[in-house]
């Protein structure tokens, strides 16, 4: 690191700008929650700074102390070096404004189910297809990783006892540190075992899972960024839908009548419905997607409602 760049750069559009130049020259990769050098620039020297991650404008022209400076200029050198995401930097990712601890033992937290959760409950007339969110009494979060999304279901389902599910030890002590961070200890459970296999046959209302579902020839182009992060956690095998199949087989045995599960699978709608076709899956539209996520309901997975209810 040139000592000329901590004292020529002194503000923090000054680094901003350099940083955006370097992203741009090094052409590195994007995806962990911004897109594009602009973005991903503001983030790192906002969130390095501790600063409101989407309030740009108010400190652009702000000088920066010497160490600012050089935390800046260290964590930019490092993400163009090693091209790893500026989550794995600053330590810390966000969904929907929450903030979330990671590290590289789990991926950086971008799923689509955030949105649909936000979209789905902070209307004005609740969701047009999941349960209302008063009568939800339990949910499991599948292949939980970092435990974001088993979180965001205390925040949306508040009566309700939620479970995480990982494989991964290494990914629960960084979803630990979370639920520990959101004073969760009471609500949020967490089990280590591989899918279902640690809930020894119980039921939920709400299933909600974003498991491994990249196919190896797209693991097999990854950039660097992407392949900073653990390897399990992309694999979905072959076509990318090895555990999207599981779930489906299994999720029937764990569900209660009315429930249902949400489910992101990436790209691979049209393999699921040639091999479910007797299956009624419902596509959630994102932002980004159309058909990302399904929705589908626990009567559709044919489980059926007790005898007098």
């Amino acid at each position: 690191m040139s000592h000329d760049i901590i004292t020529d750069l002194v503000t923090l559009r000054d680094y901003w700008r350099y940083a955006i130049s370097r992203f741009n020259a090094a052409e590195l990769s994007y995806g962990h929650g911004t897109h594009n050098a602009v973005d991903d620039a503001a983030f790192l020297v906002l969130d390095s700074l501790d600063l409101p991650i989407d309030t740009l404008d108010p400190f652009l022209d702000a000088k920066l102390l010497a160490p600012e400076r050089r935390l800046l200029a260290e964590r930019i050198e490092t993400r163009v070096t090693t091209r790893k995401p500026s989550a794995y930097l600053t330590g810390r990712s966000y969904i929907q404004g929450l903030r979330f601890f990671v590290d590289e033992r789990v991926i950086v937290p971008r799923s689509h189910i955030g949105e649909i959760l936000f979209n789905e409950y902070g209307g004005e007339f609740g969701s047009t297809f999941l349960p209302d969110p008063f009568a939800v009494e339990s949910v499991v979060d599948i292949c939980t990783g970092s435990g974001c999304l088993a979180i965001l279901a205390t925040r949306f389902f508040p009566l309700a006892s939620v479970d995480a599910v990982d494989l991964s030890a290494d990914a629960l002590e960084v979803a630990e540190k979370n639920r520990q961070a959101y004073g969760l200890e009471d609500q949020l459970t967490l089990h280590q075992g591989d899918l279902f296999t640690p809930l020894a046959g119980r039921k939920f209302d709400l299933i909600i899972t974003n498991p491994p579902y990249v196919d190896h020839e797209a693991m097999d182009a990854f950039p660097a960024e992407y392949r900073a992060e653990p390897a399990m956690a992309h694999d979905g095998g072959e076509d990318g839908l090895d555990l999207v199949r599981t779930l489906l087989t299994e999720a029937p045995q764990h569900l209660n009548p009315g429930g249902g599960m949400l489910c992101e699978i990436g790209r691979g709608r049209d393999i699921l419905e040639a091999e479910f076709p007797d299956l009624d899956f419902l596509w959630v539209e994102t932002t980004e997607e159309e058909d990302a996520v399904f929705w589908i309901s626990a009567e559709a997975l044919g489980v059926k409602a007790k005898k007098g209810k």
